[in-house]
């Protein structure tokens, strides 16, 4: 019994011996042959190829940051920063920027600097008023130059939160691309704008139906020597391109057709069932005197952009209008601007600016303020000290550091070691 035992055991010891070393000899061939297949799989192996990159051997530049370098260094970040944040601050001094607060309820801040266009807090006063405006006047200085286009207007917001989470997630992306169905979490992340009764609103949500609505016009442009500019404000080309190509979509199946007449624009027109070819109950009528006819579906039980607010988006735009795809970029900060529109021909050093403002936007109720901004650009934007002082801030900073490195190393020294001695592992 016990050679029996005896001979299994030496027979199990060969037997593991003889594993071992086929595994160290499919080790080597791996080595040798990395995508050899084992015997009896033929599945490659996954160990990495012996390459230094593969096997994280790539030769690494390892500086000493010896005082000298650490001098050079903040020396060399203090000679690039001061002299570009003193040409950046000097080129956004020399920008012209025309502002003007027509409305304010701010408890600490600006007060309006006109008088006229106050509605406090009835909203669409103006154009519910027989679309009354006010006017606007501004000049520009006449020590500064001129103002080189493209001269952009904005609107600039106080006190609006687009940043609070419940109302820059109230919207439906998959109605303002045209579809007209919705599902239970768009439903609940429009509301409590989501229907009024039995009516639907598309688009739906906060921020849609909070669009910035009050319609500037610019009237006129008088030069320093009183002969009247012409000039107009452009207010297409503001959205960004590629939110006008893929974010927004008139609802399926919308479509319009500009009239050869107005007088030939018949909305009443049914086709063969006897049902309305189109939806309008008159045609529209738009800026250059032509008349357009239009179809939206649901327009019974749907109340639509253009419907909500006619003062700014066409029957024809819907929620293609560049106006409401700036406003649906949402802001990160509760005081902002956002791009109007913009004026393509030079404005003289004196020259006055007037505007005509139809106010609808009221901001009594979260004790805000609104104004219009005129202002030119340059590389780097409009007009912004603050980047220029930041470089400079960030040169001095390091200046500081290198006076003080190279005063510490020539009063209190610190002996270095001799880096030629130095060895690394595989050395």
């Amino acid at each position: 019994m016990a050679t029996a035992t005896a001979a299994a055991a030496e027979t199990e010891t060969e037997d593991v011996a003889d594993a071992t070393s086929q595994i160290i000899i499919d080790s080597g061939d791996m080595k040798n042959n990395p995508v050899a297949p084992v015997e009896g799989n033929m599945n490659t192996s996954r160990r990495p190829r012996d390459l230094a990159l593969l096997q994280q051997r790539m030769k690494a530049w390892q500086p000493l940051l010896s005082p000298r370098w650490v001098i050079a260094a903040y020396l060399v970040i203090a000679a690039v920063f001061i002299p570009v944040g003193v040409v950046v601050r000097k080129n956004s001094d020399k920008l012209i920027e025309l502002k003007s607060i027509y409305e304010s309820h701010l408890k600490n801040g600006p007060s309006a600097d006109v008088v006229g266009c106050e509605i406090g807090n009835s909203p669409n006063k103006m154009y519910l008023n027989n679309q009354e405006t006010c006017q606007i006047v501004m000049k520009v200085p006449d020590d500064k130059g001129g103002m080189d286009p493209p001269v952009l207007v904005h609107y600039e917001l106080f006190n609006f939160y687009q940043n609070f989470r419940k109302y820059y997630k109230s919207f439906d992306q998959s109605q303002l691309l045209g579809s007209m169905t919705q599902d239970t979490v768009s439903a609940e992340a429009c509301e409590p704008l989501n229907r009024i009764g039995d009516i639907k609103i598309n688009p739906c949500g906060l921020v849609a139906n909070t669009l910035f609505n009050d319609v500037f016009s610019l009237e006129s442009i008088v030069g320093p020597d009183g002969v009247v500019i012409d000039a107009s404000m452009v207010e297409t080309g503001i959205a960004w391109e590629s939110d006008k190509d893929w974010k927004f979509r008139q609802p399926e199946p919308f479509r319009s057709e500009q009239c050869t007449s107005c007088n030939a624009c018949d909305c009443d027109e049914k086709d063969e069932d006897g049902l309305r070819v189109w939806s309008c109950n008159a045609p529209y009528v738009d800026e250059d005197g032509n008349c357009h006819r239009y179809f939206y579906p649901e327009d019974n039980t749907t109340q639509y952009l253009y419907e909500t607010y006619p003062m700014v988006v066409s029957p024809i735009d819907g929620v293609t209008n560049e106006h409401f795809i700036v406003w649906m970029r949402t802001a990160a900060l509760p005081h902002f601007r956002k791009l109007y529109g913009y004026i393509e021909k030079p404005i003289p050093a004196g020259s006055t600016l007037t505007f005509r403002v139809m106010a609808n936007f009221a901001v009594e109720r979260n004790l805000g303020a609104k104004a219009i901004v005129v202002s030119n650009t340059y590389a780097f934007g409009g007009k912004n000290s603050w980047l220029g002082n930041l470089f400079i801030v960030v040169g001095a900073v390091a200046a500081a550091f290198a006076l003080f490195f190279a005063v510490k190393e020539a009063i209190w020294p610190r002996k270095i070691a001799d880096a030629r001695y130095l060895r690394f592992k595989e050395e």
